[in-house]
């Protein structure tokens, strides 16, 4: 689809996130920019440290932001806003955090935990109102109703994950932020809950942030990924596009470093070692650069013109 066409529902431009003053002051994220359409799953990808997580705490209003702009639903979200703003944005943005067994209330059953936000925004008409919201949210996410008055260490990692999604997603949001929600399950596990992430996204046209670490799973889950190294956003594309048509040199080095299941092709394949001296910026800045439609790398000017070339 063109994304011209499509609506963007966050949009972040120019981000810096620093923390710290003085000379102990140090910058996590600088000149992000990127859009999120409507609908779609759009992943953060890059190494422990990439400023990954910062950047969704950012939009969270967790992390504050130094520089730059978060905009939602066309309204800036960060910096001064007043409390009616803030309350009304934390409905409509919600988190999936990475470990389920830390983000839930021990003390507090299911039913509790899923309906604390129903609470908060009373978002139901009567008791029986609530209970049948919680129920039907617990099956979507292939749970039980007759497990509603247990407690989270009750249940499985993969169970307790599914009780974090059904509190974010109980809520009706329009954004969900994904916090490498499934590093912390089994392998077994994974994929059951990806697919009802994509089932949220297919049947109620849930928007996500997806932040990860692991390509082959962003691959599966995402319609486009940015690639983050160090604080920038080193590339972004079309999912397909960015596995196909690597361009950045970090980018093929992350990709080179995806596991094959096939030792034989494992032996045989050479790993890209990335070198971020090869990039020489001293004179000429680099820039947000869009080399092909909707594949946007971050170079200087000489790069651009060589990038073209090889791919147009």
């Amino acid at each position: 689809m063109d994304n011209s066409t499509r609506e963007t529902l966050l949009s972040i431009k120019d981000l810096e996130i620093t923390f710290g003053t003085g000379n102990s002051k140090f910058v996590a994220v600088q000149d992000v920019n990127f859009d999120i359409f409507k609908g779609e799953i759009f992943s953060l990808v890059g190494e422990s440290g990439s400023g990954k997580t910062t950047i969704g705490r950012a939009v969270l209003g967790i992390n504050p932001t130094s520089n730059g702009q978060i905009i939602f639903e066309g309204k800036q979200i960060n910096g001064k806003i007043s409390g009616k703003e803030k309350f009304d944005i934390e409905r409509k943005i919600q988190m999936i955090f990475q470990d389920p067994s830390a983000s839930l209330n021990e003390r507090a059953t299911v039913d509790y935990i899923i309906s604390e936000g129903l609470y908060n925004y009373k978002l139901f008409k009567n008791e029986e109102d609530r209970l049948n919201k919680v129920k039907k949210m617990l099956e979507a996410v292939g749970l039980l109703p007759e497990q509603l008055y247990r407690y989270p260490h009750e249940f499985s990692g993969g169970q307790r994950q599914r009780i974090g999604i059904a509190r974010a997603l109980i809520m009706n949001p329009d954004l969900v932020v994904a916090d490498e929600p499934i590093s912390a399950l089994d392998m077994s596990i994974r994929a059951q809950v990806l697919n009802l992430l994509k089932k949220f996204q297919r049947e109620q046209g849930v928007t996500f942030l997806f932040v990860a670490h692991d390509l082959s799973v962003v691959r599966y889950i995402s319609d486009r990924i940015a690639v983050i190294r160090a604080g920038r956003i080193l590339e972004l594309a079309e999912t397909e596009e960015l596995f196909n048509n690597p361009i950045h040199p970090y980018t093929k080095s992350l990709l080179s470093a995806i596991p094959i299941p096939d030792p034989q092709i494992a032996k045989n394949r050479e790993n890209i070692v990335y070198d971020p001296s090869i990039h020489n910026y001293s004179t000429e800045k680099p820039k947000f650069e869009e080399i092909k439609p909707g594949h946007f790398v971050y170079c200087n000017e000489t790069e651009a013109k060589e990038y073209k070339i090889k791919f147009k």
